[in-house]
């Protein structure tokens, strides 16, 4: 199978090193020009358009920052969508907006070509050594014929039903990430105030009820002090808009989400919308006039867990 990947960015340059390392036909294209010789000099091919690209290969692979971007590299004249012939599958491994896949996902099936959304969940540190989470939504049997790769670029791999399920699911998982990251800042602003070592306090939550994933990663990087997360705080608001913005259209009376929303604009107005998510506590250290820094934890994390063959769960 011929695959192209359109995306090499904090997370789709990790997924698609993955296929790369693991002997994939793998042709890229990035807005980078030094992303996309990176490839290249590892044995990538380089397309000249999106449009080159689908005509190119069998599965086509995007994962762009937002709706928009995607919505523009499959629609414009020299897209996605314009090289796309039968049997052809497009994977859009973006987080984005369940309507705006469902809607091209029409245009890919007219063209008699296959559309899947497959979003990732867990970490680009996690993406680096293939150990990533992917939610597949669409047709199960392409799901199935594409199945070696996704096993390569994720450990745990999830078909979650019709075409659209997956990019919900991981809105879903990502307002819950949002949200666990909100709470830590007072957790720790608490702890802090308290005269707890952090350093224990961090055992100690990893160890009781009140544990979660972020808490295992992102607390690490905030008792740094570096709060690199490699994901950035524009990147959350986009993501707790797309869950807010659903529960709106399902007219689902929610009340922490609007907060979360509320909050993390105001995270990106006072540190930037390039700030690493994480600097979200910052604003429990800088109100409370404290921080949260405990020896022994690393500036950036790393996946130590050895690269393993994927498998459906």
């Amino acid at each position: 199978m011929k695959i192209g990947f359109i995306g090499l960015g904090n997370v789709g340059g990790k997924l698609a090193s993955s296929l790369l390392r693991n002997k994939f036909d793998l042709t890229v294209i990035d807005l980078d020009n030094k992303l996309q010789n990176n490839f290249k000099n590892l044995g990538a091919g380089i397309a000249k358009s999106p449009k080159e690209l689908a005509e190119k290969v069998d599965l086509i692979i995007t994962c762009l920052p937002s709706p928009k971007i995607c919505c523009e590299v499959m629609e414009r004249e020299d897209g996605i969508l314009n090289g796309l012939s039968e049997n052809k599958i497009w994977l859009e491994m973006s987080t984005t907006d369940e309507a705006e896949v469902k809607r091209i996902g029409q245009k890919v099936i007219k063209k008699k070509a296959i559309p899947l959304d497959g979003p990732v969940s867990g970490g680009c540190h996690r993406a680096a050594t293939g150990n990533i989470a992917i939610f597949v939504g669409g047709d199960r049997q392409t799901f199935e014929k594409i199945l070696p790769a996704l096993k390569v670029m994720g450990r745990k791999v999830l078909h979650t039903g019709e075409l659209g399920t997956a990019s919900v699911l991981k809105v879903i998982t990502n307002y819950l990430a949002s949200v666990h990251l909100v709470a830590l800042g007072e957790a720790w602003t608490v702890a802090k105030k308290s005269n707890l070592d952090l350093k224990k306090t961090y055992k100690g939550i990893a160890v009781s009820s009140g544990n979660s994933f972020v808490h295992e990663t992102e607390s690490q990087v905030i008792l740094n002090g570096s709060y690199n997360i490699n994901f950035t705080m524009d990147l959350v608001l986009k993501d707790t808009g797309l869950f807010d913005d659903l529960a709106k259209k399902l007219d689902a009376s929610l009340e922490i989400s609007p907060k979360v929303v509320e909050i993390f604009k105001d995270g990106q107005k006072k540190y930037g919308p390039r700030a690493w998510s994480s600097m979200i506590v910052k604003r429990m250290e800088d109100l409370n006039k404290i921080s949260f820094r405990a020896k022994g934890f690393p500036e950036e994390l790393v996946d130590n867990e050895p690269e393993e063959k994927g498998y459906e769960i």
